[in-house]
């Protein structure tokens, strides 16, 4: 139920929350694999669903991707997720020695990964809206669960490191810098990846939809399907 009260906590009671964090005093460890593995499922099953059965819309086409393009992009997701996270918690530690932040290595190290844990919860509970992948719904609840969490690492840090307000708003000002540079680096990843030819596959009915059509013989025929159709009919009509 820890994890329970603590995920809901900090929507309901956030600095009571954040007092209850920093007395549970567990290892960045255990305080990592019983929340992150769990809440990156949201949004990586939710957006395989939304993306390989009920579609979305490229211009004026409604796009669907096979099955398997859609598992492998989860699946690097998903542990891009994990990775990103315990980085995120890694960098806060970090830079907790260079703001003199009181205790040993073993709190420091808690509390970081604690603090990017559960500031990153609500933006993987926002991902339940892939569900139904519409560009303007899921950008609009994704940056309104950003700006919560924005707000969950102020509110948190004071309370977690133990520090004034004011060298507390300094410490989340570079806290929020680091996770923006973060988001930049998975953006210019996912452009290097998509370059190489690990990018989405389509399923078929929209390939071809993206293909020109030419009116021939009464019908509307794909382009790629033109010499082969027009072959048969010249042929037809010598014979």
């Amino acid at each position: 139920m820890r994890f329970l009260s603590h995920t809901l906590g900090i929507f309901i009671n956030p600095n009571k929350t954040w007092q209850a964090i920093r007395a549970d005093r567990h290892s960045f460890v255990q305080v990592f694999f019983s929340h992150v593995p769990f809440l990156a499922l949201i949004p990586c099953v939710a957006g395989y669903i939304g993306v390989t059965w009920v579609g979305f819309t490229v211009g004026t086409h409604s796009a669907k991707l096979t099955p398997i393009s859609g598992l492998t992009l989860v699946l690097a997701t998903y542990f891009a997720i994990l990775a990103g996270v315990y980085l995120f918690g890694e960098f806060i530690n970090w830079m907790a020695k260079s703001f003199g932040v009181k205790g040993d290595m073993d709190a420091h190290h808690y509390e970081g990964t604690a603090l990017a844990v559960f500031v990153t919860a609500p933006i993987f509970i926002s991902g339940i809206t892939l569900l139904y992948p519409h560009v303007w719904l899921n950008v609009g609840v994704t940056m309104l669960a950003i700006c919560y969490a924005i707000y969950l690492l102020f509110a948190g840090i004071p309370i977690l490191m133990r520090m004034n307000t004011e060298q507390a708003f300094i410490y989340s000002c570079s806290v929020v810098t680091v996770g923006l540079v973060m988001l930049v680096s998975v953006l210019i990843g996912s452009v290097i990846l998509w370059s190489l030819g690990v990018g989405p596959v389509y399923q078929h009915d929209y390939v071809s939809a993206r293909k020109p059509a030419t009116a021939l013989s009464g019908k509307t025929v794909a382009s790629s399907q033109m010499p082969q159709r027009w072959s048969r009919e010249t042929k037809s009509r010598a014979v």
